[in-house]
């Protein structure tokens, strides 16, 4: 599984790409080029890494039960050897923002509040929080604690949820073509039925879900942190 880092210095921008896209993707479409001034002033070190959704939920010859626990692999992947490169890389325990587009907002989200306690915040553009989207009906264990509407609204465990309130939450979503910005709508209202702070943003019915929206709304959402 590879990894890339960009940047010297500053709070970990973890990086989830989107569909069937490699760890080198927001560099081809030049997402990481708009957060360049952030990674040159030392304010993040962005570190994009590989999908497995080939490997499940778009993989069309495999059975739903083996997506749905490919997918709960990958996740043990993020926790038991990412989050431990990051911080040797980093040497310390840096926040980690979890960040992506597309699918890759479903990962972005999904690691953030499956893990408030290891994970700062999430920034979350253009996603579909419902993993039943991806399941063609199936529904399991492993489907049912990876898709946050339906996990998210019975979550008791005050601990986490705390930690979930200290967190910095950003749910985009632009109007126009392709987009589903109800889908970010009923995120937000789960989360505030939890009490969790968070910013829902909504931008115009002319943003597409396309890269020029996602080069706009990463840098624009990183100016907004402390």
């Amino acid at each position: 599984m590879e990894i890339v880092v960009y940047g010297h210095y500053g709070f970990a921008l973890l990086m989830f790409p989107t569909a069937a896209a490699d760890f080198l993707e927001y560099e081809r479409f030049k997402l990481i080029d708009s957060i360049g001034w952030f990674l040159g002033e030392g304010k993040i070190k962005a570190y994009s890494i590989n999908s497995i959704n080939m490997e499940s939920w778009l993989n069309n010859n495999m059975h739903p039960a083996d997506k749905a626990l490919r997918h709960q692999q990958y996740n043990r992947y993020i926790v038991e050897e990412v989050v431990p490169f990051i911080h040797n890389h980093s040497k310390g325990l840096v926040p980690i923002i979890t960040t992506g587009a597309s699918l890759g907002a479903l990962h972005a989200a999904n690691n953030f509040f499956r893990r408030p306690d290891i994970f700062s915040g999430t920034i979350a553009m253009s996603g579909s929080y419902d993993l039943k989207t991806y399941s063609d009906g199936y529904y399991d264990d492993n489907v049912y604690f990876n898709s946050p509407v339906d996990y998210l609204p019975h979550w008791g465990d005050n601990f986490m949820l705390e930690n979930m309130r200290k967190g910095k939450i950003v749910i985009a979503s632009g109007q126009g073509d392709y987009e589903d910005p109800n889908a970010s709508r009923r995120l937000s209202d789960i989360l505030h039925s939890k009490g969790v702070n968070h910013w829902l943003d909504l931008w115009g019915y002319d943003v597409k879900h396309e890269w020029p929206t996602w080069r706009q709304m990463l840098p624009y959402f990183l100016s907004k942190f402390n």
